[in-house]
């Protein structure tokens, strides 16, 4: 059997961070493209960020549905796991007419370079691991 304090808080393995060029067009000053901090988010943060992107409305015989819009949540996620730039920024905001970081990664962005950010932050945070490769794994 396998120690049991590896589950332990203090043992468990920080928050994931890597650093990811989004595009080509934010370069530095010697013309290299100027990559992004990613860090990767609890279940905790995920759940809170879900619940901001759920909505209540009324439906028939005054009972209440939630639904989850999707495209705010992925906004919701992107800009949760984005250190760097800091979206949350207002004189970057500022800068592209907007107020609010998923706002501004809308902005920021082509619609092919958030698709790419996106599934670098679905990655990061697990969302990419198939539940069979797991498995297969765990077996090995």
């Amino acid at each position: 059997m396998s120690d049991f304090s590896a589950f332990y808080a203090q043992n468990a393995a920080v928050e994931t961070t890597e650093d990811f060029v989004v595009s080509p067009r934010f370069k530095d000053k010697d013309g290299k493209a100027i990559p992004w901090k990613l860090r990767s988010i609890t279940e905790a943060e995920n759940q809170e960020i879900r619940k901001a992107a759920t909505k209540r409305t009324k439906a028939k015989y005054g009972q209440y549905t939630s639904e989850t819009d999707p495209n705010e949540y992925v906004a919701k996620l992107v800009t949760a796991t984005v250190v760097y730039p800091n979206l949350k920024d207002a004189a970057l905001q500022e800068t592209y007419g907007v107020k609010g970081a998923e706002a501004l990664v809308r902005k920021m962005l082509l619609p092919g370079e958030f698709t790419k950010l996106t599934d670098q932050v679905q990655s990061l945070n697990g969302f990419d691991q198939d539940i069979n490769e797991l498995v297969e794994d765990v077996k090995n």
